[in-house]
């Protein structure tokens, strides 16, 4: 064999076993991707960094409310991530909210109010948020609120039924977030004037 066709047939050999080399790597770079695993609901709403990841508007804030308190109800669900969520939950809430959710008290009634629903078979599905015209904004004694309907069904002993919440929430001056101020039965709430209540209501799950 000739030096030139020596050198030509080196060449093409390092060709070859470098793209080799290189779809080995690419086949086993996919398989780490695969074998990733996905994360649970769970850790997809604690991985949020309210910090710098605030939910920028009322109907956002009660979007990620909701999908709080749907993982409060998975079956696989441990005490420790109640715990982590409901901790999470209540960073969503009105300073004069929280001042009557102290966090032990909160966290004990949320432990208490899951159990319940649980051992009553209750499951909350599809929650619904109303879309952003539908939101009322108004401001009193210096403050700016924001009312909204969020729409829960409720399945219970083969039996379904539609829960709907009126949430107040107002714009928390210091740092101009939305805050869960308190809510109502719709049932209870007077649409045709200002103001879903007047006083932050104790936060619960029913």
């Amino acid at each position: 064999m000739k030096p030139g066709q020596i050198r030509a047939t080196i060449i093409i050999l390092i060709l070859v076993f470098g793209m080799v080399g290189y779809y080995s790597y690419l086949t086993g770079r996919a398989r780490d991707v695969v074998r990733e695993p996905e994360m649970t609901p769970v850790e997809k709403v604690l991985s949020r960094n309210l910090s710098g990841d605030y939910p920028p508007t009322p109907k956002e804030v009660m979007k990620y409310y909701n999908d709080i308190m749907l993982c409060y109800y998975q079956d696989d669900v441990t005490d420790e991530e109640i715990d982590s969520l409901g901790i999470r939950a209540r960073e969503l809430f009105d300073p004069d909210l929280q001042a009557i959710n102290e966090v032990g008290t909160y966290l004990v009634r949320l432990h208490s109010d899951i159990s319940e629903y649980k051992e009553a078979g209750r499951k909350i599905t599809n929650p619904s948020v109303a879309s952003s015209a539908n939101v009322d904004y108004y401001d009193r004694d210096g403050f700016h609120f924001a009312r909204l309907l969020c729409t829960y069904n409720i399945s219970e002993g083969g039996n379904s039924y539609t829960l709907r919440l009126v949430y107040l929430l107002r714009k928390d001056p210091a740092d101009k977030r939305w805050k869960i101020y308190g809510w109502d039965l719709l049932e209870n709430v007077d649409l045709t004037g200002e103001g879903a209540s007047d006083h932050a209501e104790e936060a619960q799950v029913k």
